[in-house]
C-alpha cells in the first residue's frame, strides 16, 4: 500500500476549469487508510480534503476550498498514484464539482521534498487534525 503520510504535492497541470495551479501546495497525512490533506496557494486561500485509499493507493475523496473569490467550492475526485522513475509519487485526479455547474476535471498533482517545503510557510501544524 503507498503510504501518503507527510508527503508534499504541488499541482502540474489542471483543466481550465480547474481552481488549482502551480502554485497550490497540498499537505497528505494518512492514518489507516483514511487519508486527508490541506491545501493552499494560487487562487485557493484555504482547502481540505479527505479520502479513503484502497490497498493499491487508489483514492474516494471529497474535498471543499475557498478561492480567492471568497467563493466555497465541493467536489468529489477519484485519485490513482504513479509511481515516478524517481521514486516519486504522481497523482492522477479525475473531479467533478459537487456545486454550481458541476463540471468535470482533470490534474496532475506530483510529490516534492520535504527539504525544499517549509511548514511554517504553509501556517501548518503537522499535530493539526480535522474532525467532523
Amino acid at each position: 500500500m503507498i503510504n501518503y503520510d507527510n508527503k508534499i504535492f504541488i499541482t502540474r497541470s489542471n483543466s481550465e476549469n480547474g481552481d488549482t495551479d502551480e502554485n497550490t501546495v497540498f499537505y497528505y497525512k494518512q492514518s489507516g487508510s483514511t487519508v486527508t490533506a490541506t491545501y493552499k496557494g494560487g487562487s485557493i486561500k484555504s482547502g481540505f480534503l479527505e479520502a479513503s485509499a484502497d490497498h493499491y493507493g487508489n483514492l474516494q475523496m471529497q474535498y471543499y476550498h475557498t478561492n480567492i473569490n471568497n467563493q466555497l467550492v465541493t467536489g468529489i475526485c477519484t485519485s490513482t498514484p504513479d509511481l515516478l522513475p524517481n521514486g516519486k509519487l504522481r497523482i492522477i485526479e479525475d473531479w467533478q464539482w459537487t456545486c454550481n455547474k458541476f463540471e468535470k476535471g482533470r490534474s496532475i498533482l506530483e510529490e516534492i521534498d520535504l527539504e525544499t517545503f517549509s511548514e511554517e510557510e504553509f501556517n501548518l501544524e503537522s499535530s493539526t487534525s480535522y474532525s467532523f
